[in-house]
């Protein structure tokens, strides 16, 4: 079976840039019609912009996770496929000396925003009667920590243990729901870092001693978000270069 999803239809939250912007442009080019959403209106109709001139099928609509008035807001208008549940926040910061405002801040977010979007989602194909797939993002810092990261890591363990409960819950609905956990991915923000000594130090802790490349997520994505996977549920799948096998 192909990893396509011509046809269906595609939610992609935190899509303004980064992971976002690519995983929407992955599914575009498998066929699906994309739906972007995002807080930064000006970065996201960009992006939507940039992906129609490419000539895929793509639309934006504004979304805050956080806000479960927006999140019910979408979904009663439309349900969809597949919906990707990518937006998140780092909330970089040692865990003696981070203002609880802050942790929240990031729990909210990434924990919180993913709930209330695959909730939404769910019940929004549960009431249309149709399958589909939710897959959550969430990062190799779920399964094994890293230091001033307390906030991440916690909100990333939480989203890989939501994404096994949902899949148990859901499976009777014909929804599959999966986490997939990047390891370091080489992007334009953290480039930069990765030339520093810590930055060299901690690509030397990799397996494959290199940072990994977004398209490498690709295959990942697709085979989740596809009937490539309709097996598939409740699984954690780490893309990491070997990261999380590495000795201590």
């Amino acid at each position: 079976m192909k990893l396509d999803v011509s046809g269906k239809t595609a939610l992609i939250t935190g899509a303004s840039g980064g992971l976002g912007a690519h995983f929407a442009e992955v599914l575009a080019a498998a066929g699906a019609q994309v739906t972007l959403s995002a807080r930064r209106a000006d970065k996201l109709a960009d992006v939507t912009a940039d992906l129609r001139t490419k000539g895929y099928e793509a639309d934006a609509v504004d979304l805050d996770v956080t806000d479960e008035a927006s999140v019910k807001a979408l979904f009663a208008q439309r349900s969809f496929d597949i919906v990707i549940n990518n937006a998140g926040i780092s909330g970089e910061g040692m865990a003696i000396d981070m203002p609880a405002e802050a942790f929240d801040q990031v729990i909210n977010t990434n924990l919180r925003g993913s709930f209330l979007v695959a909730q939404a989602g769910a019940s929004a194909l549960r009431a249309a009667g149709k399958p589909g797939a939710i897959v959550n993002i969430a990062s190799i810092l779920g399964l094994r920590v890293g230091g001033g990261l307390v906030a991440y890591t916690a909100s990333k363990a939480a989203v890989v243990q939501m994404t096994k409960a949902m899949a148990l819950e859901w499976a009777r609905y014909g929804i599959r729901v999966n986490a997939l956990c990047p390891g370091y991915i080489e992007t334009p923000i953290n480039a930069e870092f990765f030339q520093t000594k810590p930055g060299l130090a901690l690509i030397s802790r990799i397996p494959q001693r290199r940072l990994g490349r977004e398209s490498e997520l690709d295959g990942a994505l697709l085979l989740l978000a596809s009937d490539a996977g309709s097996y598939i549920t409740g699984t954690t799948l780490a893309v990491d270069g070997g990261h999380l096998v590495s000795g201590l």
